[in-house]
């Protein structure tokens, strides 16, 4: 939000322009909550750069003017405000022709000095054209160059161009520092503009560049700050008046308005100006817009933009005769819902799809203006206008920041509804508008205002207690001061009792709503730099431990420990990103996926459902740089919902839950398994790498009880995979990943990877660790060491094996260890031979060899009758 001091001093009685009350009230400003970011310096140079808030904006866009008309030295790179010494206003003499140039003008003008000659190749400087006044830079003068990427500046020099002497130069608003308009040179206004003047005279300015955070709504406005700076100033605040001044016939017998969602627009006004003249608005219009930051465009649409500005109400203008009416005369006006399917062509030319809870300005025949976002591209005013319908409304804040939202459209307009616009702003924004097109525009105001108010703003007031003041402020205050306070905000004070106070919050204050937000009013007026420090005198709580967090932390430092690497990956990814995990070349299902409603890119268009396409995404990017890549990540996916039922409302009809929000462990290594060396071959990491890792895992966090089973799951390798399992419930999939999967991710050698359910693990880490944890002793007593060769199908897998003799094994097996497979001569053919270790320890005894032989002969027994075994001999 830019604000001119000029047009600021309009509604509260301002200090002087001078560096030190600027920057003071700058400072002031910025206390209270209105951060002032940039203060800029219009036409003025030495007291900018002194100034601790100034900082002025780098302007690059190219504009028209010929390079040939800029002769001059460069000065060195300055970031400072520019100033207007050796600037003049001037009148335009006489234009001709360029002898030698035909893109070029010779224009004659007197700035006071006589006058002289000015090459250039304006293009509203036009031959045969005089009277008007400009800017005039004579020789010594700096101005911003054009052309220059960054902002620089140039000296101004007379030079010959093409063979015509050319001893000033005509400038344009990027020249001075105004704008970034460089179309043409600056048009002054002719009544104010006295020739030989200098033009900071005129024009010269200070702007302040606020930072306004979203619950300052208020101050979106030229009327919202200048209240603001009155309570603080102790200033009298201008109260606008707005004069109104129909003639035209009665507005009821042309236009009708109907709110079908009361909901969404709480008040519609509107009002019709008919007869106007379309053209550019007056000099001082435009040079306000400007300063503020906005482009002048015709004076119907810089009036909206104009009001907008001084009194925070976005308006709309509607060319009256493209509406559609009935009966051919009167205009109908229906705000209400968008319906499925329907769509609207906006001011800039797209097509917009909209959808059931946007909300629409419409005539009966379709839309004609999205609610306080956009107009449509059929009602638009163009210069042939004659007619104006001019709407002024309240919508819903929420219903209009995610329109905004959705269709990419955030402006002015939006950007203040977003934040709250009060249904009492629409008829004095509406009535100062339109008088505006009748002085400036020679329009007719109809007579009457068509006002629809189904949602009335509710008046609020609220009982304050001075002693919450001292509490929340710790600053003990005189009812007195609090009510003086509050008055300078426009808010209404009346006693209630001896101690407490009614207070009724005005209607421009949407923000407040309870004490505490009057207590916060008091704090910044007064300056929170008045509020004593003080130290806290309660004890703080106990803390609780965090378990699941404590156990994340414990998982991180495990895997680091085991040489892999932390990454956070996005949540947001594609289908094609997701369809290199598919083996069957099939498109992804876009229902599986949760779609995000307003997607930056392509590539983060939906919620993934799997860690691993981001995790392969990185381990391919940084095999690129080296051998080895070894990571993992704790994140989220997101299922949608798979039983909606959009019909019914509320649980009980079927409503469609959230989507399911899980929490997953993703891991994968690639490349050397390990380092080269001369005393052993190289090899690659597989299947048993990563299965280490996850064992090492679990066992660190206490779960024994788990097995692997052997998967056929895509994407990974047949015969090469497994699933994760405790007692019967599933935790996850490991594997080697098949090679068609390699190859879509372009990764050369092989690939593991696992995803685990995380939040089980934790859930089952944390009940067999218990509320604090769970002690366990050193052994006091010596273990039996047995090793155990049988021979087996060889279609039994070993995990079922080991399974059978831990089960056979009980308590006193400690630990069972695979240490050979083998299979040839002389094994059966079919079969194969496995060799455990088997650790047997007690913990109230030493195990004699008897009790340890007779184990593992019930071992024996169990496997032969199970897996039909063989000791192997």
């Amino acid at each position: 939000m830019r604000v001119p001091l000029s047009w600021l001093k309009e509604y509260v009685e301002l200090p002087s322009d001078s560096e030190a009350e600027v920057a003071w009230l700058a400072e002031r400003l910025t206390l209270a909550g209105l951060e002032v970011a940039i203060i800029e310096y219009i036409g003025r140079e030495a007291e900018a750069r002194s100034s601790s808030h100034s900082r002025s904006r780098s302007r690059s866009r190219r504009g028209l003017h010929s390079e040939s008309e800029w002769k001059g030295e460069e000065t060195e790179h300055e970031h400072g405000a520019l100033s207007w010494e050796g600037i003049y206003i001037g009148e335009v003499l006489e234009v001709r022709p360029h002898p030698n140039a035909e893109k070029l003008v010779v224009a004659v003008v007197d700035y006071g000095k006589g006058p002289v000659e000015s090459v250039t190749g304006a293009p509203n400087v036009r031959v045969g054209e005089s009277g008007y006044k400009v800017a005039v830079a004579e020789a010594g003068a700096r101005l911003i160059d054009p052309y220059a990427e960054e902002r620089k500046f140039i000296k101004v020099e007379p030079t010959t161009i093409r063979g015509v002497h050319s001893e000033v130069v005509l400038c344009s608003e990027k020249e001075l520092g105004i704008s970034d308009d460089h179309s043409g040179i600056l048009i002054l206004d002719q009544e104010e503009a006295e020739v030989g003047r200098p033009l900071a005279d005129l024009l010269s300015d200070v702007v302040l560049e606020f930072d306004l955070t979203p619950n300052l709504a208020r101050c979106f406005s030229i009327i919202g700050v200048a209240r603001e700076v009155a309570a603080l100033t102790g200033q009298r605040f201008k109260t606008p008046e707005v004069e109104w001044h129909p003639q035209g016939p009665p507005i009821s017998d042309q236009v009708e308005v109907e709110i079908l969602d009361p909901d969404l627009c709480a008040r519609y006004t509107a009002a019709l100006i008919g007869g106007v003249i379309i053209g550019p608005s007056p000099f001082w219009m435009r040079r306000r817009l400007i300063l503020a930051g906005m482009r002048p465009i015709n004076n119907i649409v810089d009036i909206t933009n104009y009001v907008m500005l001084e009194w925070g109400q976005p308006l709309h203008a509607f060319d009256y005769d493209k509406l559609y009416g009935p009966d051919g005369n009167g205009k109908r006006i229906i705000v209400r819902r968008a319906r499925r399917g329907e769509k609207i062509v906006t001011l800039d030319g797209i097509e917009r799809d909209l959808h059931e809870e946007m909300l629409l300005i419409t005539d009966p025949e379709g839309p004609i203006a999205i609610a306080g976002v956009m107009g449509g591209l059929e009602s638009e005013v163009t210069e042939s206008t004659k007619n104006i319908l001019l709407e002024s409304a309240s919508f819903s804040n929420t219903n209009n920041r995610r329109t905004a939202q959705a269709l990419r459209l955030v402006s002015e307009a939006s950007s203040r509804f977003g934040r709250g616009v009060p249904p009492e702003l629409t008829i004095p924004a509406l009535k100062r508008a339109a008088e505006l097109m009748r002085e400036l525009a020679g329009g007719e105001i109809a007579s009457g205002i068509v006002d629809v108010y189904p949602v009335k703003q509710p008046e609020i007031e609220i009982d304050l207690d001075p002693q919450e003041v001292e509490r929340l402020l710790g600053l003990a205050l005189p009812v007195e001061e609090i009510e003086e306070v509050l008055r300078r905000l426009e808010f209404e004070c009346r006693p209630k009792d001896n101690k407490r106070i009614m207070v009724k919050v005005p209607w421009h204050r949407l923000d407040v709503s309870c004490p505490a937000d009057l207590v916060e009013e008091v704090a910044r007026i007064i300056g929170y730099d008045k509020i004593p420090t003080t130290l806290m005198a309660d004890p703080l709580p106990p803390q609780h431990r965090d378990r699941t967090l404590e156990l994340e932390d414990k998982i991180k430092d495990i895997l680091v420990g085991c040489g892999l690497t932390e990454v956070i990956t996005y949540s947001l990814t594609s289908l094609e990103l997701v369809g290199r995990l598919e083996l069957s070349g099939k498109e992804v299902e876009d229902e599986l996926y949760l779609r995000v409603a307003n997607p930056l890119s392509r590539e983060r268009e939906y919620l993934r459902r799997s860690l691993l396409p981001g995790l392969l995404e990185t381990v391919a990017e940084n095999l690129k740089h080296r051998e080895r890549v070894a990571i993992f990540e704790l994140g989220r996916v997101y299922l949608p919902n798979p039983n909606p039922n959009p019909k019914g409302k509320g649980p009980e009809a079927g409503e469609r839950p959230h989507p399911q929000e899980l929490r997953r462990l993703g891991l994968v290594i690639s490349g050397p398994g390990s380092p080269l060396s001369w005393h052993e071959k190289p090899r690659e990491m597989d299947f048993f790498d990563l299965k280490g890792i996850i064992e090492e895992l679990l066992l660190r966090l206490g779960l024994k009880a788990f097995r692997f089973v052997r998967a056929e799951e895509p994407p990974f390798h047949s015969g090469r995979a497994a699933r994760l399992l405790i007692e019967e419930e599933e935790l996850g999939l490991l594997g080697e990943l098949h090679p068609q999967v390699r190859e879509n991710f372009e990764l050369e050698g092989p690939t593991l990877a696992a995803e685990l359910d995380l939040e089980a693990i934790l859930e089952i880490a944390i009940a067999l660790s218990g509320p604090v944890g769970r002690y366990r002793p050193l052994p006091q007593f010596p273990a039996v060491l047995r090793d155990l060769a049988i021979v087996v199908d060889e279609a039994i897998p070993a995990e079922r094996v080991a399974r059978v003799i831990r089960e056979a094994g009980g308590e006193l097996l400690q630990e069972l260890v695979l240490f050979d497979l083998y299979q040839g001569p002389p094994i059966p053919q079919g079969k194969k031979s496995l060799a455990f270790r088997l650790r047997l320890q007690a913990e109230d005894r030493t195990l004699t060899d008897e009790e340890a032989d007779g184990l593992c002969s019930q071992i024996e027994r169990r496997l032969a009758e199970e897996l039909e075994a063989e000791l192997r001999k």
